[in-house]
Parts: structure tokens; C-alpha cells; sequence
């Protein structure tokens, strides 16, 4: 199973998510988060940072499509990841230049299907996280009950408050039709000693329960 963690602000930390053979990384580059990116790093420092087998990937809400595409080029981002009130127009003109995975923000009674529909045949990904105040991953549990006996059709990332405990749970959920388009699994602020800095001995053990599924 892959594994994507977010939010990350440190270029060592990144190096050793690559050694734990962790796939993907998440830079924020949303300037009211927590976990602003550009708060701790320079384009230069994120563009430089090249590992064996981590692909890094840039966390954009609601920003201009010229600033999205030009810190694609500068961060040398492998794919982006709309997190805000993207319209499917606007997925397009991204995806024509890089790989875009749509977020969708979910409340209890949302109709899945009725809110990816749009953006079926336009983003690469979708990724699936809870409903919050604001844009952005909440650290709050996502229902995974809501995709049970779904079919996504689409590759898709599992976010939402995902703890280190939860190694029993997705080996459960995996085992539901649905998971036969889940792509990689999302984590950050539970593994986190502060907003942006990891707890590297608790994604150490994760990975490994998790690469065993």
C-alpha cells in the first residue's frame, strides 16, 4: 500500500520518509496553514530535494492557476493536489500540465458520487477527507463507512485523522469493493510533535504495519 504523509516542512525528514520507503510528500502551499511550507523552505531548498523513490507533492487552495503552474516548475512538483472550492474548469487547465488530485472535503450525508461527478473525466485522483471549518485536512476521523460498496472508478487517496493505530482498520477496509481504487493512504497531523515537524519513530513503525498489508 502506498503512503503519502503532508504538511512537511523539513528537508531531512523528507530524506528519511524516502528511506522508509515512503512514496509521496506533501507540501502546503497554503499560506494560512500551519504547515505553510514557504515558512520553512525557499522554492530552491524544496526544488533540491531529490529522493530515490519519494514523489513530492504541492497542496494548493483556491490559488491562481499561474501561481500553481509556476511552483510546479520551481519546487519541481510531481503532482498537485487542489484542496479548496476548485471548479472542474479549473482541474482542467492544471491537468494539462501536471497530474491534479481533486480533494473533497466530506460531510456525513454527502452523496459521494454526486460530488466527484463533475470531475470524473478531469482529475487524475480524487482524495476523500472530512468536512471541516476551513480548507485543508481537520485531523478529524473520516467515516470510511461513506465509500463502502462504492465504485469510485478513479484512483483515489484515503485522508482524515489517519492514526498510527489504524493499521488493523485499513487492513479491513481494504477488503471492501471499493478499496480496489484506493491509491495511496494520507497522513500528518497525528503523527506530528508540532504543526509541520514529524514524529519519526511513530511513521517509522507505521510504514512498516502498513507495507505488511
Amino acid at each position: 500500500m502506498r503512503i503519502k504523509v503532508c504538511g512537511m516542512t523539513n528537508a531531512d525528514q523528507v530524506f528519511q520518509l524516502d528511506e522508509m520507503g515512503v512514496e509521496f510528500a506533501g507540501f502546503i502551499f497554503y499560506p494560512s496553514s500551519p504547515r505553510y511550507v514557504f515558512k520553512h523552505m525557499s522554492r530552491s531548498d524544496i526544488k533540491k530535494i531529490k529522493g530515490k523513490g519519494i514523489n513530492k507533492v504541492g497542496v494548493f487552495v483556491n490559488a491562481p492557476i499561474e501561481e500553481v503552474l509556476a511552483t510546479v516548475d520551481d519546487c519541481g512538483l510531481y503532482l498537485v493536489q487542489l484542496h479548496g472550492d476548485e471548479t472542474p474548469k479549473y482541474c482542467e487547465k492544471i491537468a494539462d500540465y501536471v497530474t491534479v488530485v481533486k480533494a473533497f472535503r466530506l460531510r456525513e450525508d454527502d452523496n459521494v458520487r454526486w460530488k466527484v461527478k463533475d470531475y470524473q473525466d478531469i482529475a487524475d485522483m480524487f482524495l476523500f477527507d472530512t468536512e471541516g471549518a476551513g480548507y485543508g485536512g481537520t485531523g478529524r476521523k473520516f467515516d470510511w463507512k461513506m465509500l463502502q460498496g462504492l465504485s469510485i472508478d478513479k484512483p483515489f487517496f484515503l485522508s482524515g485523522g489517519i492514526e498510527p493505530g489504524d493499521s488493523d482498520k485499513l487492513k479491513e477496509f481494504i477488503k471492501d469493493p471499493v478499496a480496489k481504487d484506493l491509491f495511496s493512504i494520507d497522513v500528518n497531523s497525528k503523527f506530528e510533535t508540532s504543526p509541520g515537524v514529524k514524529n519519526m519513530d511513530k511513521l517509522r513503525e507505521f510504514v512498516q504495519k502498513i507495507k505488511q498489508i
